[in-house]
């Protein structure tokens, strides 16, 4: 199951709540931390057969990017059913072709060029494999019995370029496979001159036993913001219920149900 906080903006219309049923054979959570103030946005649609999600990062306030956003998850879902619902469908070409609609509409609701580092996955169920599309550098941790890696990003981000075509990679999951996407507030999240970086989160995915999505996404997020370890007397300052800093904390995760060989 996914859940997530729907907040509405102060001027346009934000993204929908997701509805997801609970899933045979995968489990797929994402979820912002409490406070949130940029871009960050993350959606799936369940068809059965292929389970499609996307994360992304949109550059700008909450306010400014909420209705684009809420834009793009409209396109996102159309444009996933129609081109991933058909049997027989080539997963490779119709992901490429979801993230090209979907960068078209990142850069129609946005008015113009908007950064935007997404992940955009096609989960086959009965398969346990994934079409993936790593455009910008949105980090992703896979873990399985190899151990944890690093997932590479070779394509440019969404929002910039309106012909620009993306090549979709391929990662097959073995029962109790999972995978940790986060984005740049997590990564970047400091304890003084220390950035939390990718060589605390490929630890956490080895050593973290759950097998539950939301588990491993509220782990992570848990152990981005005690890495902050704020002193009590910045805390003093803060309004109640505000963080430090002014980058979204973002977590999803996907893992494959079953037993491991």
């Amino acid at each position: 199951m996914m859940s997530s906080h729907t907040d509405s903006p102060a001027m346009g219309r934000s993204p929908r709540p997701m509805d997801l049923r609970q899933m045979q054979g995968v489990d797929l959570h994402a979820e912002y931390h409490s406070v949130r103030t940029g871009g960050d946005f993350f959606d799936a649609v369940d068809l059965g057969s292929h389970v499609i999600f996307l994360m992304t990062d949109i550059a700008g306030t909450k306010k400014a990017t909420q209705p684009i956003a809420a834009a793009v998850q409209d396109i996102f879902r159309g444009s996933a059913t129609e081109l991933l619902g058909p049997a027989g469908t080539n997963v490779m070409d119709a992901t490429a072709r979801l993230a090209q609609a979907v960068n078209h509409e990142l850069i129609r609701a946005a008015k113009g060029v908007r950064f935007s580092p997404t992940f955009l996955g096609c989960y086959d169920v009965s398969l346990g494999v994934l079409a993936y599309i790593n455009a910008g550098g949105m980090t992703a941790v896979f873990h399985d019995s190899e151990g944890a890696r690093i997932l590479p990003s070779e394509a440019a981000p969404l929002g910039l370029f309106t012909h620009l075509t993306h090549e979709p990679s391929m990662q097959a999951f073995e029962p109790r496979a999972k995978l940790l996407l986060v984005t740049k507030g997590v990564m970047e999240t400091r304890h003084g001159r220390t950035h939390f970086g990718v060589e605390r989160l490929i630890p956490l995915l080895e050593e973290t036993a759950t097998h539950s999505a939301t588990e491993l996404c509220r782990a992570a997020l848990k152990a981005a913001e005690e890495f902050k370890q704020v002193p009590w007397y910045r805390r003093l300052n803060l309004p109640f219920g505000h963080a430090t800093e002014d980058e979204d904390l973002t977590a999803l995760a996907l893992v494959r149900h079953g037993r491991a060989g």
